[in-house]
């Protein structure tokens, strides 16, 4: 399970450098991203965030007057979400549009019963199976077969997003010391508060049930 963001955002990005864009168009969010890479993920919260009215890219300054105006938004919506492999099988289920990375601890509501909705296009879904949580893919691609996951272990796989998510902001601060210094600190705490990153876990343990 991996939190991802969509790159669409990112293409002929000119601001500063970014990576070579993968051909799945989802960039794997963690702690052992490349600089450029950080760069790509915040090419891609800054374009999906930016006001109809910004300063055109020729403009001087305008990368930082993004990345202000990215600190400035009322709450940053961050597109993609958790992407879920089976290694076993191949299967994969990929984010849907309009459920993004900013909603991933909704997931943990799947080990109450709880129904989820997991986006469009494809239109991931969730089934509760006995022990198992069954995620079927939508329409993206060929695949058809689900990923089942048991809801003991739900919980954990969670806590390993939730520690990648931690590892990012770690280098998006870092990131940001470097291209915007000022910037730093109020758009790290922006994007750990808003994309809900170290906020405390409230997921049951699964152990026991």
């Amino acid at each position: 399970m991996d939190a991802v963001l969509e790159t669409y955002e990112a293409d002929d990005f000119a601001l500063w450098p970014v990576a070579g864009l993968g051909t799945d168009r989802f960039l794997p969010l963690s702690g052992r991203l490349s600089a450029m890479e950080v760069g790509t993920a915040m090419a891609i919260l800054v374009g999906y965030n930016q006001d109809a009215s910004d300063d055109p890219v020729t403009e001087p300054g305008v990368g930082i007057r993004r990345l202000r105006h990215l600190a400035e938004t009322e709450s940053v919506i961050a597109p993609g979400g958790l992407r879920v492999h089976d290694s076993t099988t191949g299967a994969m289920v990929w984010p849907g549009c309009c459920f993004g990375l900013e909603n991933w601890r909704d997931w943990g509501g799947l080990t109450q019963g709880e129904q989820i909705w997991l986006g469009h296009d494809p239109a991931p879904h969730a089934e509760r199976v006995g022990s198992l949580i069954r995620l079927w893919p939508g329409t993206r691609g060929a695949a058809t077969h689900p990923v089942d996951i048991p809801v003991a272990e739900l919980p954990d796989l969670l806590r390993t997003v939730q520690d990648k998510l931690t590892g990012f902001l770690a280098l998006a601060g870092q990131w940001l010391s470097q291209h915007a210094p000022y910037l730093a600190t109020p758009l790290t705490a922006k994007l750990n508060a808003d994309l809900s990153i170290s906020a405390p876990r409230r997921l049951p343990t699964g152990r026991g049930r």
